[in-house]
């Protein structure tokens, strides 16, 4: 098998000469999908008062986008390999943005939280399908290089929304966490329209809603399954059926997907080596990402005593980092290898996460937390690389989706692992007791360290 840097997916013939530009556009508009979990997360407080809403539904503003966006990412995937990846686009940048100033306008519950479902709808739409485009306008090093970008954008996102929060919080109110999106949507969206290229349908055949409903039934299982083990643990009756019931709903799409017409998911693309390496390092990173920003912020404000503005602030280089060296990732792979690149990365993560183990205080913290961050940064070019190499113009869509599922299975994985983590060490050692941040640390590293020695056996080699 080949590497990253080596693919079956041929861009057309003839590069769109507007592809830099719709890449920049589409990069633009997947950094405020994923503005839009931290920057929420943040102005949670201000909008539970002003909006009288209680613990239970502040959860569910989160986690109902959550949900939504990761368990219908593969239907929006397939949608963009039957009905053309441009349609799929525009439709879901469409439904996000009406529902971003939906929940801005929200005065109780009911309308915040269903807004908050359709972003994520919009969002399962537009972003495996955008990737799908990128895959698709790109070709070798160039392709390389563009989801460098995308990868920068999308991964340095999480890390400025705890300062965007933070900022608009403080400035024009809770509103405007979602009313920000509006203007912004609807530039990308008349942008898009005019210069994305209609890119052919790469598949052909009907859309298979009973596989649909099975796996977005046994994703949403799973995420939420994770989301409530960090509240309740990991042993909770609830959490314990939720995971089963994933299990099952799993086991029923495969056997679905096996006696379908036209199914949802080639099974044979889940047993490809490359895909299998993508979607474990995906979900291995967005795991450490999330678990490093969670647990940074929760140390600089409940530990250190800063307040969230400062908080956002000191995240800063924690987002350039991550950004600049996902863009260098994008560069370089096609030179190094993606199983070197992933294994040097996750080495700096190593080293990063070790940083405030050894040492205490804000600067010891942000400076552990930005070298993490800077090899989880190249790792996303590397999953995105690696499961999107040899996959088919007419798979481009589903494989993409593929992806971006395990991205959020890595995410919820990580809050909870974070939220399990931080609940026991308040409960053993108070919320003032750094040695319970010493211990999340410490896993952290091993973690990488290990995945480390998986993925340099998972990744195949790069071929001379």
């Amino acid at each position: 098998m080949s590497d990253a840097e080596t693919t079956t997916t041929r861009a057309s013939d003839a590069p769109h000469p507007l592809r830099w530009t719709a890449l920049g556009l589409l990069g633009l508009a997947q950094l405020m999908l994923i503005l839009d979990i931290t920057v929420v997360a943040i102005a949670l407080p201000d909008m539970g008062a002003e909006l009288g809403l209680g613990r239970a539904a502040l959860t569910w503003v989160v986690s109902g986008y959550a949900l939504t966006f990761g368990s219908l990412m593969l239907l929006g995937g397939r949608a963009a390999d039957l009905f053309g990846p441009k349609r799929v686009v525009l439709a879901g940048l469409t439904v996000f943005t009406a529902a971003s100033l939906a929940a801005g306008l929200a005065t109780g519950a009911p309308l915040l939280l269903g807004a908050r479902i359709a972003q994520g709808a919009g969002a399962a739409m537009f972003s495996p399908a955008a990737l799908s485009v990128v895959v698709r306008l790109f070709d070798g090093d160039e392709r390389n290089r563009a989801l460098g970008i995308w990868s920068a954008l999308g991964g340095g996102g999480a890390a400025l929304g705890v300062l965007l929060g933070g900022l608009i919080t403080a400035g024009p109110g809770w509103a405007w966490v979602f009313f920000v999106n509006v203007p912004v949507g609807l530039t990308v969206l008349v942008s898009l329209a005019r210069i994305l290229p209609s890119l052919p349908r790469a598949a052909t055949g009907s859309l298979d809603l009973p596989g649909a409903v099975l796996v977005a039934a046994a994703t949403g299982s799973l995420i939420y399954a994770l989301i409530r083990a960090g509240d309740h643990g990991w042993l909770d009756l609830v959490t314990v059926v939720l995971a089963a019931a994933a299990a099952a709903g799993y086991a029923a799409f495969a056997l679905w997907q096996r006696r379908a017409a036209a199914p949802l998911v080639d099974l044979g693309l889940l047993g490809r080596r490359p895909v299998v390496a993508g979607a474990f390092v995906i979900a291995v990173t967005t795991a450490l990402m999330v678990g490093a920003f969670f647990l940074g912020s929760f140390y600089l404000q409940n530990r250190q005593g800063h307040g969230a503005l400062l908080t956002g602030v000191l995240f800063l280089p924690v987002a350039l980092l991550t950004m600049a060296a996902a863009a260098a990732a994008g560069r370089v792979i096609g030179h190094l290898g993606a199983r070197l690149l992933a294994v040097l990365a996750l080495a700096v993560a190593a080293a990063g996460f070790l940083v405030p183990v050894l040492w205490s205080g804000t600067a010891a913290m942000v400076t552990g937390v930005s070298v993490a961050a800077a090899g989880l940064g190249a790792l996303f070019v590397v999953a995105s690389a690696t499961a999107l190499a040899t996959v088919a113009p007419h798979e481009a869509g589903v494989a993409s989706g593929i992806v971006s599922t395990f991205h959020e299975f890595g995410a919820s994985a990580g809050a909870a692992a974070v939220s399990s983590a931080a609940a026991t060490s308040i409960a053993a050692h108070g919320a003032q007791n750094a040695s319970g941040f010493d211990d999340a640390f410490l896993v952290a590293t091993g973690l990488a360290t290990i995945s480390a020695v998986i993925v340099w056996w998972l990744i195949p080699a790069k071929q001379q």
